[in-house]
């Protein structure tokens, strides 16, 4: 007996251990201290082996009469260490030590000492149900029992429950059902009841936020459970590995980013961040209308073409032909005729006159005098303001002197003031010249003030 003794402690020595060494493991264990009780009644056969012949009962026949049937010492008796072995399986070493001095409702003439050692797989159904305290299983299991000094081994059915006071600390209820394998001499079947505290140990958890690891999707940063372990630095609801702004509180429309204009733009991809605008424009407004959003626009609150960097071209005469196309910028006109009006007016043909009577010529000659140059340039840039108009330069003379030699004359002073206008810009094809000698005056010949008007140069309008 002292070596069934020896062999009952050194187990319960490898429990301790094992449980001590799986802790380190960081591994989901558990261990359990209770008592049994050994029941030989209600096992619904003829009894054989150490104890037969006696009376036993049907299967389960008075099954909670621990008064007459059951055999417990008042201490801890049973020792057990348990590992979560995946998909709600558990498989659990037990270790057990007794006094049996009933067998069935007969009293022992001595106390004869029973020890247990079993291997047992359970399945769990604890997830099934849902719960967090409720943990009820079923299992079988085998095992090798010592009844004084014989040994037998076991086939073991069993079931019960779990109660989980807190995550680590349960009642346990079992009662297994232990066969005997051994023939007439040794062996007797019979059922084991127990009923102990379990402690659940070894959960690993890196980042110590009460999240196990393996339910962690974050497991080296400290999170909260209901983000399955990951942290949310901004407390928007949306956990930072999801959260493409984690560290500003946002929506879960834009994966948790700000967007604080409301514009439905998130403020990371907002180049206007404070002022509501369109995703077209990467959140910008356009005040104005014009497709350059406001803060490449330069004229934000006036509508202008992006080749103006969004400012309205300048348009002086108010023709509405902009400045950089309108060929007669200082003077109204058509969209037809470039900015320019359609034919000169009777009073643009006047002050066009009024520049061309202080043209003066050295005498006798075609030559243009210098002073004469400035209403030269203002007679072209009138022209320039009709475009589609085409002028004739008129040249005339007095009546002195030898007529032949005057037509001559006012022929090559229209041609010199043509050539003049053309050197300077104006387009060739415009322009023609003619001369009418005195053919023509405007003044009477028989006076000094007469002749000197009737020298000049006169520009009309090509009928």
């Amino acid at each position: 007996m002292k070596r069934l003794n020896y062999l009952f402690l050194v187990v319960a020595l490898m429990l301790g251990v094992l449980s001590v060494n799986a802790q380190d493991k960081s591994n989901p264990w558990a261990i359990g201290i209770g008592a049994n009780a050994v029941d030989f009644h209600p096992i619904g056969e003829n009894p054989k082996g150490v104890f037969a012949p006696y009376e036993s009962g049907k299967m389960f026949d008075n099954y909670f009469n621990a008064e007459d049937h059951w055999n417990i010492i008042p201490i801890i008796s049973r020792l057990t260490a348990s590992r979560h072995i995946g998909n709600n399986f558990v498989f659990t070493l037990a270790g057990s030590y007794n006094h049996i001095d009933k067998i069935s409702s007969e009293r022992l003439a001595k106390t004869i000492k029973y020890y247990g050692f079993d291997g047992e797989v359970k399945y769990s159904f604890q997830n099934a149900l849902n719960s967090t305290w409720l943990d009820p299983y079923l299992g079988i299991g085998a095992g090798y029992t010592w009844i004084d000094d014989k040994g037998f081994s076991s086939g073991n059915a069993l079931a019960g429950f779990n109660f989980w006071i807190t995550e680590n600390i349960g009642i346990n209820v079992q009662s297994a059902y232990k066969h005997s394998f051994a023939g007439n001499s040794r062996g007797a079947t019979h059922f084991q009841h127990a009923a102990g505290v379990v402690f659940k140990f070894g959960k690993k958890d890196r980042d110590g936020d009460g999240v196990p690891d393996h339910l962690d999707d974050c497991p080296d940063t400290p999170g909260l459970a209901e983000f399955n372990g990951c942290p949310d630095t901004d407390g928007d609801g949306i956990p930072d590995h999801l959260d493409d702004c984690p560290n500003e509180a946002g929506l879960p429309e834009f994966n948790g980013c700000p967007d604080r204009d409301g514009d439905g733009v998130p403020d990371h991809l907002d180049e206007c961040p404070d002022t509501p605008g369109r995703a077209e424009w990467d959140g910008c407004p356009d005040t104005d209308g014009d497709g350059i959003p406001d803060h490449l626009d330069k004229c934000p609150e006036e509508a202008g073409p992006a080749e103006n960097d969004g400012c309205p071209w300048p348009d002086r005469d108010g023709d509405g032909v902009p400045d950089h196309l309108d060929q007669c910028p200082d003077t109204p006109g058509t969209v037809e005729n470039n900015g320019c009006p359609e034919e000169p007016t009777e009073e643009v043909v006047k002050t066009i006159n009024s520049y061309s009577k202080t043209i003066l010529f050295d005498t006798a000659k075609a030559t243009i005098r210098k002073e004469s140059l400035k209403a030269l340039q203002d007679i072209a840039d009138v022209m320039k303001e009709y475009p589609k108009t085409h002028f004739v330069i008129e040249g005339h003379t007095d009546s002195t002197g030898n007529k032949a030699f005057n037509q001559k004359l006012s022929e090559d002073r229209a041609a010199s003031v043509l050539e003049y206008l053309v050197s300077i810009g104006m387009e060739k094809d415009r322009l023609s010249s003619v001369g009418y000698g005195p053919d023509k005056p405007i003044a009477d010949n028989k006076t000094e003030e007469g002749r000197q008007e009737n020298r000049r140069v006169q520009i009309s309008l090509k009928k």
